[in-house]
């Protein structure tokens, strides 16, 4: 088991962007990072593969952390699956994991991993299945303005911007807490992601393309960096269901 090298992936508090109480978690990074780009059967896990490069190089341009911009792919099967601190999963449509996926993503996430969902329009029903498979005693939390990851570099203070329209309801961010650390969030009508990848792909307005970026860095930062929470945030959804509608 490789799950003891996550830890190695807290940036220090030298890089600058770290409250104090967040530097008492802090470690050095010890190479440049990579987001993993999750694999899963049933649908386009490999969707837009210049978005996390793209990202990557935004954080390289704005915060002092090393990166390695590069697509990589990566099965949960695969034992390379816990030398990523950070991965990275969307689509369009279905998402499938088998069993022993579902056991090495749970164990993967319970030992310092961090693992970001964007929903590119339709992947909500399958992934909140997934979710409840890898963590049936969990809830998803939907995560308030006033959270840490949306104030962490950049300031989002309406949270989780809008990129994209598809069904045109008002953008929301959720996550999965264990012992008082965020591992899993999730992003619904937003669309972040597709904000990241080389203009041409989706011809977004520059404004568009910069929200995306400064929120993808924002995650990035929080996932390395955030403190350990007394609790979650109050509100919760158990991850069955769908996404309110306020």
């Amino acid at each position: 088991m490789r799950s003891a090298s996550l830890l190695c992936w807290v940036l220090c508090a030298s890089l600058g962007l770290l409250s104090t109480a967040a530097a008492v978690h802090a470690q050095p990074l010890r190479s440049a990072l990579k987001i993993a780009r999750l694999k899963y059967t049933g649908g386009d896990w490999y969707n837009d593969p210049s978005a996390e490069v793209n990202l990557l190089r935004f954080v390289q341009q704005h915060t002092t952390i090393p990166v390695n911009p590069v697509f990589e792919p990566v099965e949960a099967t695969s034992d390379a699956l816990f030398q990523y601190p950070i991965l990275f999963l969307t689509g369009h449509g279905n998402v499938v994991f088998s069993a022993e996926e579902i056991r090495r993503l749970r164990a993967y996430l319970l030992n310092g991993g961090f693992l970001y969902i964007d929903d590119d329009y339709g992947l909500d029903t399958a992934i909140r299945r997934e979710l409840r498979r890898i963590f049936p005693d969990k809830e998803l939390v939907e995560l308030p303005f006033s959270y840490g990851l949306f104030h962490c570099h950049f300031s989002f203070p309406n949270g989780v911007p809008k990129i994209h329209e598809h069904d045109g309801k008002p953008p929301q961010a959720f996550g999965i807490f264990h012992e008082g650390r965020l591992c899993v969030l999730y992003t619904y009508e937003s669309n972040p992601s597709d904000g990241w990848a080389d203009p041409e792909v989706h011809n977004d307005p520059p404004e568009k393309r910069e929200a995306a970026l400064r929120f993808g860095t924002n995650i990035i930062v929080w996932a390395l960096t955030q403190p350990v929470q007394a609790s979650a945030p109050a509100r919760a959804e158990p991850v069955g269901r769908s996404a309110p509608v306020p």
